[in-house]
């Protein structure tokens, strides 16, 4: 059970047109668990929606980058809700088979490329200490300019901070997003 219940239809029309902005056009399911939820609070739903939408549609790095980081930084967070949403919503669309996307939940190196290995490092480094060491920063700097180097560091800020709210909130998964691995 939930810790704050999500807004169930009938929704009002300035909700139901806040929760339309949240989810792509033509999805067949209701928006989710999270959105209803956040909407309890609508100014801070507002707030909230234009920075998520803005790191999703607007960012500067390659779509399986973000996918990698968002992915590992909800795994090492242990928030199986919101990594099961990316994984079913993005993973196809980034290139990530199976088994990249179980090593965003297990660590396994195996699967990634020097550069994406690069990545969950950062996230790593960043989930155990909130700062990124000079060797694996400079290592970054080779491959992404300031402007990308500050979005994977808000990116993964965002999702750390949407998996404290699932998390503390006790959101039950979407029924059609996978789980972790086991």
């Amino acid at each position: 059970m939930p810790r704050i219940a999500p807004l169930d239809p009938p929704y009002t029309p300035d909700i139901a047109a806040a929760l339309a902005k949240w989810m792509p056009p033509d999805v067949a399911h209701e928006p989710l668990v999270l959105f209803r939820t956040l909407h309890r609070n609508p100014e801070l739903a507002s707030r909230m929606r234009v920075l998520g939408a803005g790191l999703l549609g607007h960012g500067r790095l390659p779509l399986r980058d973000r996918e990698i980081v968002i992915d590992r930084t909800c795994a090492r967070a242990g928030c199986e809700y919101e990594w099961g949403v990316h994984t079913a919503a993005f993973a196809e669309a980034a290139g990530l088979d199976p088994e990249q996307i179980g090593a965003t939940v297990s660590g396994d190196p195996a699967p990634w490329s020097p550069k994406e290995r690069l990545l969950i490092s950062a996230v790593d480094e960043l989930h155990d200490s909130a700062r990124i060491t000079r060797p694996t920063w400079d290592a970054l700097a080779d491959h992404y300019d300031e402007p990308q180097l500050l979005e994977l560091l808000a990116l993964a800020g965002w999702y750390r901070t949407i998996s404290q709210l699932i998390n503390t909130l006790e959101l039950d998964n979407e029924p059609w997003a996978p789980h972790f691995p086991t």
